[in-house]
């Protein structure tokens, strides 16, 4: 691995060709913290897919493509005069000394739970009204019920053992079906929000991600069905013109070759 020499000369050398990059590129130059902002969420799905997929390499390359646009946004921030690089980074450097008071401070901790909940506490303390706040109304909408849960129960507010978890989530499932019956649409979406806000929560229990878990069973899904195209193809027949029946062999094939976890 690098030296820490040799990781800051890497930086200061990002840095400079950022400098180059804003002042004589006429792309980079036009850009502003508006323009950058979807093509920065682009990036860290992309960062997250090469996580997802365990290929380091990838994630070394997402990671860059991630710092280049921090530079970017730090650049755009000192050219207006608001903040730099170094704000930035010594900005999150305090927030790392005063969250850790176990660390830099005089506080014992026994447990991640407690550092959990002491960070909560650290964060109402310093002006936040609720401990909702942190969490940003962009995020989708699976991610945003995983983070919802994880923040209230940092303050003490969840449930004691999984198997409670589970007859909540049985008791929203039955309220679910009931709203079926009635063919309410408006009832039947608010129950099945409920449900998969139970899910969440339970995957939370287990020791699950849940956008992790889907977006596995995403590709899994993805992989077989290409597979059952491409022997529909390799068959000279169209999927529209074959049975389910004929589909499901495939399908169960790919799972085999897949591996059941596949």
């Amino acid at each position: 691995m690098n030296s820490r020499k040799a990781q800051l000369e890497a930086l200061d050398r990002l840095l400079t060709i950022m400098d180059e990059l804003r002042e004589q590129c006429p792309w980079d130059k036009k850009q502003t913290l508006q323009s950058l902002r979807h093509l920065t969420i682009e990036e860290t799905y992309e960062l997250g897919d090469a996580i997802l997929d365990n290929d380091l390499q990838e994630v070394k390359k997402e990671l860059g493509d991630l710092l280049l646009h921090i530079v970017f946004y730090a650049r755009i921030g000192s050219e207006t005069g608001d903040f730099d690089i170094a704000d930035v980074a010594n900005t999150i450097c305090e927030k790392l000394i005063n969250r850790h008071p176990h660390i830099y401070g005089d506080i014992n901790v026994k447990d991640e739970e407690e550092v959990k909940r002491n960070w909560e506490d650290l964060k109402l303390k310093e002006g936040k009204k609720s401990v909702l706040e942190g969490v940003p109304n962009s995020l989708p909408a699976l991610v945003k019920a995983n983070r919802i849960q994880e923040k209230v129960a940092g303050v003490g507010f969840d449930w004691e053992q999984p198997e409670q978890v589970f007859e909540k989530l049985k008791e929203e499932l039955a309220e679910l079906q009931e709203e079926v019956k009635t063919a309410n649409s408006a009832a039947i979406e608010s129950e099945f929000g409920d449900v998969l806000f139970s899910m969440v929560n339970y995957a939370r229990f287990l020791g699950v991600n849940p956008e992790n878990a889907l977006e596995r069973t995403n590709k899994k899904f993805i992989g077989r069905f290409q597979y059952l195209e491409s022997q529909a193809r390799a068959k000279g027949k169209r999927l529209k013109e074959m049975t389910l029946a004929e589909m499901d062999v495939f399908w169960e094939e790919a799972k085999i070759l897949g591996g059941k976890s596949q």
